[in-house]
């Protein structure tokens, strides 16, 4: 029996989804956005005149590459308007993302952080550029602006990121270690033992979104965040005690992330960068239940760029 065109034109499209969702969660940071402008990506392949499409991967993404500037255009406000810090939504990576150090640095939590500070058209040009290689005008197509507003754009996201982001490479096996040490001294309750892994300057990132008590603002100094954090070994978190809470190592966004559960649902989850001398500079809290869909549903995923 000869297969039809639709079949052929839905394994061409299938084909390629791994890579349009990575596209689109590095441009909005949500795992459910990402998965609408993917399914949004499929209805326009089906309608589009596929004859005329030479390069069906450089199509797709310029497709969904522009369906994720428009969502991320429309939910700017709900962001201004959050209830405390607003982080990324945080996904399962598999082995694949992780072994890449530019696949994995490009979807961690904290360049994650850093594209939202972006314009959405910057973010936009900066993902297609810096992290999947996208001429300046395959750009312009895709994002419908003049091939010099996309180089002004460029320019401008990769001086901004460069500003914001450590210009040292860290060391897997060191944030492997760190991270495990972290976990283990939390759910200890040990002060002493966090105290020796934080950065004096360290900063606590919480993400709670108004459902469920964060800190509202950021957590600063190493003996503030410490005590934060040893109080989940000691005292009971969102209802769960302390005996009931479990703990496990993952891959989470391309690196090694932490995350608690309890009561049959997932909690939040933590992840932490380091400064240049290997302590923790920085730690990214999601617990808004509504960000946790992604880790709750344990699909590892492929996040990398090619």
């Amino acid at each position: 029996m000869t297969q039809s065109f639709p079949d052929l034109d839905q394994q061409v499209f299938h084909q390629h989804r791994t890579l349009l969702f990575s596209v689109a969660y590095r441009i909005l940071g949500t795992a459910a956005d990402a998965e609408d402008a993917v399914q949004d990506a499929w209805i326009k392949w089906s309608a589009a005149d596929r004859s005329l499409v030479a390069d069906p991967k450089a199509y797709l993404a310029r497709i969904v590459a522009n369906l994720a500037l428009e969502r991320l255009r429309s939910t700017r406000y709900q962001r201004e308007t959050y209830v405390g810090p607003w982080l990324p939504e945080p996904v399962l990576t598999d082995a694949d993302t992780a072994d890449i150090v530019a696949d994995a640095d490009s979807v961690s939590m904290a360049m994650l952080v850093v594209l939202e500070t972006l314009s959405p058209l910057e973010r936009a040009v900066f993902v297609l550029k810096e992290v999947f290689g996208f001429g300046h005008a395959e750009i312009a197509e895709a994002v419908e602006r003049s091939e010099a507003a996309v180089r002004q754009a460029a320019h401008r996201a990769r001086e901004h990121v460069r500003a914001r982001r450590p210009r040292f490479a860290t060391d897997r096996a060191r944030q492997r270690e760190v991270t495990e040490r972290f976990l283990a001294a939390a759910t200890g309750g040990d002060v002493n033992a966090l105290m020796e892994l934080l950065s004096p300057d360290v900063t606590l990132w919480t993400d709670g979104g108004g459902k469920v008590r964060q800190a509202l603002r950021p957590v600063v100094g190493a003996a503030t965040v410490a005590a934060w954090f040893a109080a989940i070994g000691t005292v009971p978190y969102q209802g769960v005690e302390p005996a009931d809470m479990r703990a496990d190592l993952v891959e989470i966004n391309g690196g090694p992330g932490m995350v608690f559960s309890g009561q049959g649902r997932v909690i939040a989850t933590v992840t932490v960068e380091l400064d240049a001398d290997g302590r923790i500079i920085t730690v990214h809290n999601v617990a808004n239940p509504d960000k946790l869909q992604a880790i709750a549903d344990g699909t590892a995923r492929s996040l990398g760029t090619r």
